[in-house]
């Protein structure tokens, strides 16, 4: 098979990539692991920033999007059951959030992508990636048992974090950095209406806990755990109870209802500083990890794809490959912004030590000046629904 660029991975940043590509009418192939049926159910983030919901209108993948998505225009900040409001649409002019799960996201990408006479292979597993230094790179992919080459111009990697693309970089070309938090997160999803009509992050002395939605039926609660935890641990009362303790604040009642997801995930900061090498380019959790506190993963990769489409286009319209060299350094002014901002809000809402201790104390110093501050509310809004130019 032989293509312009070959993709490695249908999840948002692959999908997207193949859609603007594909705009500008240069040909690719992707290339999943996976069957449809699994990346359309595979439940991820919801969270998607003014910048990510501006390009998927551009794409005009964006229909289901503004029917069933839901918009914020603010987020509550609690603290020992003192609650605040951070109103994004006040402090940035008009910016906010939108709630919509990644599998929607990934469904309607999948469909346009299909409608529009893109190439996705799916239940095709990349083995390895040859002669990406050269100008004819090549993906090995196994399916069915038969073992299969795409031969192309340009490879992206955008299969994740245990992909093949990152491994293939010559460990000698980046630096890599990395954090294991000292707490998972127990996360559910709930037939109950939601609680709350916008995100509430929680910070008590028992530990933190985040109310968010999927729609207008269905809740998405997390809950701070020990690393070692296990979902066994944990029965549906006991995490209706722990959320309604953690969550409670002066007016607010915590609706119920049936547990049908349930699962924990560590908390954890991983990226490397180089992501490109030859024709061989990286995005999204290929090159980099945030917790998920900040809401940032997803929004990552679709700003990752954004350079990296730009920088190709301009290659091809106009054999030009300034764009292509500096596609590392653009995307990690945003990726070291984003790691600050996630790591700032793990460590202002999570429990660390002792209720009186030090660390407590400092914490509730950071939310007496977001609640007093407007410029420290500024601030935290402006990341929150994503920063117009980085």
């Amino acid at each position: 098979m032989k293509t312009q660029v070959g993709i490695i991975g249908a999840g948002p940043a692959g999908l997207s990539l193949a859609l603007l590509l594909q705009r500008a009418g240069i040909d690719c192939i992707m290339l999943e692991s996976r069957s449809r049926e699994y990346v359309e159910s595979r439940v991820r983030a919801g969270l998607l920033e003014q910048n990510t919901v501006d390009l998927f209108n551009e794409l005009q993948v964006a229909d289901r999007l503004h029917k069933e998505g839901l918009q914020h225009h603010g987020v509550y900040f609690n603290f020992d059951g003192e609650s605040i409001r951070i109103p994004f649409d006040e402090l940035t002019g008009g910016r906010c959030i939108t709630i919509y799960g990644q599998q929607e996201v990934v469904k309607d990408l999948i469909k346009a992508n299909s409608d529009r006479g893109v190439k996705i292979i799916f239940e095709a597993t990349a083995a390895k990636i040859e002669d990406f230094e050269t100008t004819a790179p090549k993906i090995y992919f196994k399916q069915n048992g038969e073992e299969h080459i795409v031969e192309c111009d340009f490879v992206a990697g955008c299969d994740g974090y245990h992909g093949i693309a990152r491994k293939a970089l010559p460990a000698k070309c980046y630096n890599e950095f990395k954090k294991e938090y000292p707490f998972s997160w127990l996360g559910i999803l709930a037939n109950a209406a939601p609680s709350t009509d916008e995100l509430i992050y929680a910070f008590h002395e028992r530990g933190f806990a985040l109310h968010s939605l999927r729609s207008e039926k269905v809740s998405r609660l997390y809950l701070q755990v020990d690393n070692d935890d296990t979902t066994d641990n944990w029965s549906d009362k006991k995490i209706w109870e722990e959320l309604s303790i953690r969550l409670s604040s002066k007016g607010f009642m915590l609706h119920t209802g049936e547990i049908f997801e349930k699962a924990i995930t560590p908390m954890r900061s991983f990226m490397i500083d180089n992501m490109q090498y030859g024709r061989l380019f990286l995005a999204g959790d290929a090159a980099h990890i945030v917790p998920p506190t900040g809401g940032k993963g997803l929004n990552l990769a679709v700003a990752d794809i954004k350079w990296l489409s730009s920088a190709i286009i301009d290659f091809y319209n106009n054999n030009k490959e300034e764009k292509l060299k500096n596609y590392s350094a653009d995307c990690l002014r945003r990726i070291w912004r984003a790691q600050d901002f996630s790591n700032f809000m793990t460590y202002l809402f999570h429990k660390q030590a002792a209720h009186d201790s030090f660390e407590y104390h400092l914490q509730k110093a950071r939310f007496e000046y977001i609640q007093s501050s407007k410029a420290q509310a500024t601030t935290i809004a402006e990341n929150y629904v994503g920063l117009k130019d980085i």
